[in-house]
């Protein structure tokens, strides 16, 4: 049996179910307790299916700046163009080390009782991911609107996607975040 293979037997659902349903402090719409096994597996499977969504993107992203220095218009690049498409090329493969990783990690441990760790781990080379993600999309669009727009105005357009990306990708989430240990400790008091 490997890391991610851990079946619940039929009586233990039944008696989670039961429990859930019977309890005198299950609330309608609340949420049922978890175990830490049922907690480490449910990440393991959210990280599995953010990975399958971030993985795509980046590949193919990736795969077009690979294919941009084979184009005739290449050779027209101007120093500052070509310096940022090394670094942009340089974040893709990056991004994509990161958000591969989870995988790799997983093939290497499986089955040595470490998925606490591996998920951990796996959690933060997602971040990690998203990070140079983002960062490899801000160069891209960089390198293209330097191409197609005139003067100051791809800087300026790149810098307002990059805040839109911030403010998507993490001060959304950080604030939701906040707003549910408030809620959590206000419950809790």
């Amino acid at each position: 049996m490997t890391v991610t293979e851990q079946p619940v037997g039929p009586d233990d659902k039944r008696t989670a179910c039961c429990a859930q349903h019977h309890s005198p402090s299950a609330r309608p719409g609340a949420e049922a307790p978890e175990t830490a096994r049922e907690r480490v597996n449910r990440r393991w499977n959210e990280i599995l299916q953010e990975t399958r969504v971030t993985q795509t993107g980046v590949q193919i992203l990736f795969g077009f700046l690979l294919s941009v220095a084979f184009t005739p218009l290449f050779r027209e690049l101007e120093t500052l163009d070509r310096a940022i498409y090394v670094a942009t090329v340089v974040l893709g493969a990056a991004a994509t080390g990161a958000l591969i990783a989870p995988v790799s990690i997983h093939r290497f441990l499986s089955g040595q009782r470490m998925k606490d760790e591996v998920v951990e781990t796996a959690g933060r080379l997602m971040m990690c991911g998203m990070v140079l993600l983002a960062l490899t999309i801000g160069c891209t669009l960089l390198l293209i609107l330097r191409f197609v727009v005139p003067g100051v105005l791809a800087e300026v357009l790149v810098g307002g996607v990059m805040l839109w990306f911030g403010l998507c990708w993490y001060a959304l989430p950080l604030h939701l975040r906040r707003r549910g240990d408030r809620r959590s400790r206000t419950s809790d008091a």
